[in-house]
């Protein structure tokens, strides 16, 4: 099983195995995205994403001869590698924490060669112990509240990314997505040169048919776009944040 950003070794809750798990409910998890610099996004978190982040679109997955390769939005912490603006003192700044960091250290991952789909826990984090914080399990061995509030909020985790992809392919569908480039020149004099994302093409989105518009208008689509234009405006506000090397 591989492991997805943020997480250091992904494995099955197996209620066996885990039955004495306790989690601490204080500790913070942030550390474990203080070198990312972007992370996913649902559509469904657009409205709240949009107004601390630029939302970008990026190329997901290994690329298949004749197949079109998939594509995901990212919410941007930072324009640099290993840069995350959004962390300050171990504490989060930002108004919107994103579901993909509030969901840790859970998460449905595929097992059985990709036939199942598990609730996962990352059991390289120090949040965990036999002692001390909540039980994942009772006395039973029944998932308490806490275990069963987690594994509601990733299977919703999970409805709201399969919803994202069907949004994407529609965006690629229509041909909506460019690549792009943002340059920015930084208070120290610095050039920040920032590739490898995509955003809308506005060119192609004003040309698309009425009845096109019309359906991206009642699907929701329209929304989500404007939403991801109106972030695009935070990315000279991240570049402004980094300070002259001394």
């Amino acid at each position: 099983m591989s492991n997805p950003p943020m997480y250091g070794n992904l494995v099955p809750l197996d209620r066996t195995q885990h039955k004495n798990l306790r989690m601490s409910t204080v500790k913070s998890s942030l550390d474990r995205i203080a070198g990312l610099n972007s992370l996913f996004v649902a559509v469904a978190e657009f409205s709240d994403a949009c107004k601390d982040f630029p939302v970008v679109f990026v190329r997901v997955g290994a690329a298949v001869e004749g197949q079109r390769q998939a594509v995901a939005p990212l919410a941007v912490f930072g324009l640099k590698p290993g840069s995350n603006l959004f962390i300050k003192d171990g504490l989060w700044t930002g108004r919107y924490l994103p579901a993909y960091i509030r969901r840790y250290p859970f998460a449905m991952a595929r097992i059985d060669d990709g036939e199942n789909m598990a609730l996962c826990i990352d059991d390289a984090w120090d949040g965990f112990s036999q002692t001390d914080g909540a039980p994942l399990f009772d006395d039973k061995g029944e998932a308490t509240e806490l275990l069963l509030n987690a594994k509601n909020f990733c299977e919703e985790f999970e409805r709201e990314a399969d919803r994202t992809r069907q949004a994407c392919d529609v965006l690629q569908d229509l041909n909506l997505l460019q690549d792009m480039r943002f340059e920015a020149t930084m208070s120290s004099g610095e050039k920040l040169d920032v590739d490898g994302f995509m955003t809308i093409n506005e060119k192609a989105l004003a040309e698309l048919p009425d009845d096109k518009v019309l359906e991206l208008h009642r699907n929701g689509l329209l929304e989500l776009i404007t939403m991801h234009r109106v972030s695009l405006g935070h990315m000279s506000r991240l570049a402004t944040q980094y300070q002259p090397v001394a």
